[in-house]
């Protein structure tokens, strides 16, 4: 396991749309996802530790972001021949044991982790109700989860984003596995 940052965060692009399928069998677009606020989109997978550790506070915040009209979804984008802990149907049964309140969705090709630069897990971009990306860092300051009362900064981030369109907070970067890209996906330092 290679823990990598993602990068600093671009401010103002617009959110590329796609169609992927969900783990309840339904197909969602980006405005399926989306909601009167913004957006929360989380690139995610069932076997990264990262993720692992931060799932309960993941679905915590999806709540407190429906209530700021905050939409969320979480894309798996990892190679699922190589990583089968990563197989749509482990998707599935996680997100049935973790009561997901969001979709999560399969990105079996890996062209929206490409579109949209991912490059870990989890990978967390914030865009506002015009779908202009705002914020591109971590949960908050315990990615272990065993810090007391970790600054919220995901949170903070979003409800300014839900409220003014944007956030002046320091955007720390998020540390996670490497998306694990198909041989043909691969990129140069992947």
């Amino acid at each position: 396991m290679v823990a990598l940052e993602t990068p600093r965060a671009v401010i103002g692009w617009k959110a590329p749309d796609f169609k992927l399928k969900g783990t309840d069998g339904k197909d969602y677009a980006l405005a399926d996802v989306r909601g009167v606020n913004g957006l929360l989109l989380v690139f995610m997978c069932n076997h990264c530790p990262y993720v692992q550790k931060q799932l309960d506070r993941l679905v915590t915040l999806a709540g407190q972001l429906k209530e700021l009209g905050v939409g969320m979804a979480a894309i798996s984008s990892n190679d699922a021949e190589q990583y089968p802990e990563d197989s749509f149907e482990n998707m599935q049964k996680l997100a049935a044991n973790k009561k997901f309140p969001f979709p999560y969705l399969y990105d079996a090709t890996q062209e929206v982790a490409r579109t949209y630069g991912a490059v870990c897990t989890p990978d967390y971009y914030g865009f506002n109700a015009e779908l202009t990306m705002q914020y591109r860092g971590r949960l908050d300051q315990s990615w272990s989860g065993v810090m007391e009362n970790p600054r919220q900064e995901l949170l903070t981030a979003m409800t300014d984003i839900s409220q003014s369109g944007k956030t002046t907070l320091q955007q720390n970067p998020s540390i996670g596995c490497s998306i694990k890209w198909k041989i043909e996906n691969r990129r140069t330092g992947s």
